[in-house]
């Protein structure tokens, strides 16, 4: 590992997340919308690894090692008020894909297509507690997953996914959650 101040900070930076989201998730305020609180926790972690980014490049495991990265990751997946960010992020995640954990590039562009109301191809993204939002191909996905290192899905679960051409009606059950988006610049 090259930088170890740098990975535990990233470390710091990914559970003071998680810390503050079991936080606002125990106090019930986190099932509508985008808390406040969240938002400024994401908006400082994408600051701070911006400017990593910019003395490092990104966090490899090679530069951090695999709990730092995995920790940028986390960082990025939660920017989600920042999508030029997140889509940057994902372009440099893909090109050094040999020292990146896989799982976490695919969790990426799952987020990422979601938002941009775009089927997914791993499957990562929930849009309720048992079903997936909808995938590019039911039939691959078992294919897709195991060649990032995600567990295969059960046939029921595959069976649930809405088709892609429910997609519109999914994301138009929240108007407050399609005004975000396109405040943001997802759509």
């Amino acid at each position: 590992m090259l930088y170890q101040e740098i990975a535990t900070k990233l470390v710091q930076l990914a559970e003071n997340d998680l810390s503050v989201r079991q936080k606002l998730l125990n106090q019930g305020k986190l099932s509508k919308g985008y808390h406040p609180e969240m938002e400024a926790v994401h908006q400082a972690n994408s600051k701070v690894l911006k400017k990593i980014i910019s003395e490092i490049g990104y966090p490899t495991i090679n530069k951090v090692g695999h709990k730092a990265s995995d920790a940028a990751w986390l960082i990025v997946q939660h920017a989600i008020g920042e999508p030029e960010f997140m889509q940057e992020c994902y372009s440099l995640m893909l090109e050094q894909k040999q020292d990146i954990a896989t799982k976490n590039i695919a969790y990426l562009y799952d987020r990422i297509q979601v938002y941009r109301s775009k089927p997914q191809k791993y499957g990562t993204q929930m849009i309720s507690k048992d079903v997936l939002f909808p995938v590019e191909n039911p039939l691959k996905i078992n294919i897709y997953r195991s060649e990032v290192g995600l567990p295969e899905l059960s046939e029921k679960q595959i069976q649930l996914i809405p088709d892609c051409d429910q997609i519109q009606l999914i994301d138009n059950q929240d108007e407050e959650y399609n005004l975000w988006r396109k405040k943001i610049g997802w759509i």
